[in-house]
């Protein structure tokens, strides 16, 4: 499948990567297709990825590991909304938060309470609100990313 994207320019991406959201994303229900887009030859894989709309060429969320900055990031997800990705180990989720760059680069966030889940054996994912209430929907990580440590580490 080739996209015209905003930020890429044009792309061919494999159907069997495609990555489907069957509710969509938050604050984007009608987009359900996307890719995810890394830079391959980075030695480190942790930095910043790119969920690509696969339907829309100008969406593209910037999404992190959340271990990156907080190493004992576990959210509390109910089992009813993980069997809908379909059955798999633990180990075959992939757990992404989504990233807010605002024109202050110090006032870098990521949202801990809604992390996206891919069951990376069936490429259906999720955008779940994460019932743990210490998690914040702006957590700053300019410090913790310009140091190279995550928090507590």
């Amino acid at each position: 499948m080739k996209v015209n994207t905003r930020i890429f320019g044009e792309i061919d991406i494999d159907d069997s990567k495609i990555i489907t959201f069957e509710n969509g994303i938050i604050g984007f229900s009608d987009l359900k297709k996307f890719a995810l887009i890394f830079d391959s030859e980075k030695k480190n894989k942790g930095g910043i990825s790119w969920l690509q709309s696969l339907e829309d060429g100008n969406m593209a969320l910037p999404v992190l590991d959340p271990l990156i900055v907080k190493p004992d990031y576990s959210p509390y997800i109910e089992d009813e909304m993980l069997n809908a990705l379909g059955k798999c180990e633990d180990e075959d989720y992939l757990v992404l938060v989504t990233v807010t760059v605002p024109s202050d680069i110090k006032k870098i966030t990521v949202n801990l309470k809604a992390p996206i889940i891919i069951n990376t054996l069936t490429l259906k994912a999720n955008q779940i609100i994460s019932e743990n209430e210490e998690y914040l929907i702006k957590f700053p990580i300019y410090d913790i990313i310009k140091n190279g440590s995550g928090e507590g580490r």
